[in-house]
């Protein structure tokens, strides 16, 4: 039989073991504590006596920093790299639910300070090839309505700038569904436009009529296909622009690719939101109708409802009715010759391709919590069923106003060109504290980018898909959980700098234009934001480069679009 092994030992040896091996286990346990001390929060043993990362981190950039004494470039390189994980751990909260779930401030984002919009010319910006040495003369048909044809306008710069030619001022469409033929010269300040681009292209007002008499033929018509990317004009129409030296694009609308070089999308902010400046007389009437607005009110929403029968049948949506809507809104349909099929009813809806009703608009803005004393103005022609269909908009807000009641008398010369209409509310639209698109057209797309630009002004756009689907279950659900579903399905939809989306529509989502100031964690602000873990100025993909210069002009344009 084995002999145990205490009975090896006598008592004296035993204890004076058993003494030993305690101490042993209590070094090894003062060793352990110190080390899980140092270990960031939720990696400790137990859970207890944690360091915060921030502490982590301010030890290893002390010890940093003696180390760049000897290293220099080092040591830069991993703060960047501790920077990151305190950045991390922000974002892991927010996802959480802890900094990106808090409530929304619905007249202001919090983080708009942090952005500026900025379009100057790059350090290797070529100055434009003068007229006599151009490469010809570019005429340009746009298409549509007014933002339709501003987006061409636009676009028409950049091609110019492509093809080094010299822009004549592009003729506006005076046969689409509006049928207004307002020329260039009524609706924007043909002067300002040329000079304000004197850097970037040549624009003249006409082409010289010796010029055109030379001509052995009339200038060649050419319709480029949607989206075409920069090469496409390059191969298909420069060759042509050398041979004949006038060139004419037709139907000129969103002709060129979303995704360009940096220097050409600048190019398109400078037009868009510079040098389209729309004429005194249309600036002064918008001027008015925003001071009547403020003069009531110290800030305002303005909604574009777009729900005009145009619209409806467009989209082929369909709100009950019976066969006579039915057919009306067929016959209407019919002006557009390739449009898909409509869905079966109400599956449009479901998807969401269908703009709110009014009453559905003033329901989302309600539930988001603007109360019945807002003051809105609603941008907009023509409603689908009149009066009707505004009342139940107009008792969830009885503070509601639209060019006809606030200026009908100076309105009258305007009434009979629907671009000039158009023009008024864009810029009623583009000054509110808060606006409101119901329908993501052509206006919507340009004014949201517009107000991104210009501060990141609040502008909502209804999730349509999710909002259609809680509007059925509206009387099957209290308010207050109506109202929290409909803040939760508007997430992303606020006009909030995190929700830009660059790749997208350019004109909406103007990446490359957006620039973020640079980031002082000591300044007092940045550290409001930082406990409030608002991390938005940590947007990747979007330009980071912060130029004074810039904000001042976007500024300064601000003052000048409604000055007189």
């Amino acid at each position: 039989m084995r002999e145990s092994k205490s009975g090896r030992y006598s008592a004296g040896e035993l204890v004076s073991a058993n003494n030993n091996h305690r101490k042993k286990l209590k070094r090894n346990r003062r060793h352990r504590r110190w080390w899980w001390l140092w270990l960031p929060a939720g990696l400790g043993k137990g859970q207890r006596r944690r360091i915060p990362w921030s502490v982590v981190c301010g030890v290893i950039l002390f010890a940093l920093g003696l180390i760049s004494l000897f290293t220099g470039h080092v040591a830069s390189n991993l703060e960047w790299y501790s920077q990151k994980l305190v950045k991390h751990r922000f974002f892991w909260y927010s996802k959480k639910g802890g900094f990106g779930h808090g409530p929304i401030d619905i007249w202001k984002s919090k983080s708009s300070k942090f952005y500026y919009g900025c379009s100057e010319r790059g350090p290797h910006y070529a100055p434009p090839v003068h007229e006599p040495l151009s490469n010809g003369y570019l005429l340009i048909a746009t298409s549509g309505g007014l933002n339709q044809q501003r987006i061409g306008i636009t676009d028409a710069v950049v091609v110019a700038r492509i093809l080094n030619a010299t822009l004549v001022v592009p003729e506006l469409d005076h046969h689409s569904f509006w049928k207004d033929d307002s020329d260039f010269a009524n609706i924007f300040d043909v002067d300002w436009f040329i000079s304000f681009l004197a850097k970037d292209i040549q624009v003249v007002k006409r082409i010289p009529d010796k010029y055109m008499r030379a001509l052995e033929k009339l200038p060649y018509t050419k319709l480029v296909p949607r989206k075409s990317e920069p090469q496409y004009y390059l191969d298909e129409v420069l060759p042509t622009l050398l041979r004949r030296h006038v060139v004419q694009l037709t139907k000129f609308d969103y002709r060129l690719a979303y995704d360009l070089d940096e220097e050409l999308q600048r190019l398109r902010c400078r037009v868009n939101y510079h040098a389209l400046r729309f004429t005194k007389p249309l600036q002064k009437l918008g001027h008015k109708l925003v001071m009547e607005m403020r003069n009531m009110a110290k800030r305002y929403i303005a909604v574009h409802l777009r729900f005009e029968p145009d619209m409806l049948a467009f989209s082929g949506c369909y709100y009950g009715g019976g066969d006579k809507v039915r057919d009306e809104l067929g016959e209407i349909r019919k002006r557009w010759k390739t449009l898909p099929d409509i869905l079966s009813d109400g599956e449009a809806r479901k998807q969401g391709k269908c703009p709110l009703t009014p009453h559905e608009v003033g329901l989302m803005l309600r539930a988001l919590g603007f109360n019945n004393e807002t003051y809105i103005y609603v941008a907009s022609g023509e409603i689908y069923g009149g009066e009707a269909t505004l009342q139940p908009l107009r008792e969830l807000f009885p503070n509601f106003y639209t060019k006809e009641m606030l200026a009908s008398k100076e309105l009258q010369p305007f009434l009979p060109f629907s671009s000039r209409l158009a023009a008024i509310d864009y810029i009623v639209c583009d000054q509110s504290d808060v606006f409101v698109t119901n329908y993501n057209g052509n206006m919507a797309k340009v004014l949201a980018g517009r107000r991104r630009y210009m501060g990141h002004k609040r502008t909502i756009r209804p999730n349509a898909r999710k909002l259609s689907a809680l509007f059925l279950q509206r009387e099957s659900m209290p308010w207050t959980t109506f109202s929290k579903k409909v803040k939760s399905a508007q997430r992303g939809f606020m006009g909030e700098p995190d929700d830009m989306k660059p790749g997208l529509n350019f004109h909406e989502y103007p990446s490359s234009c957006i620039c973020k100031k640079s980031f002082n964690y000591s300044h007092p602000d940045n550290k409001r934001m930082t406990n409030n873990a608002s991390s938005y100025g940590h947007k990747e993909g979007v330009n980071s480069r912060d130029n004074d210069a810039s904000s001042s002009l976007a500024d300064k344009e601000d003052v000048d679009f409604l000055v007189d």
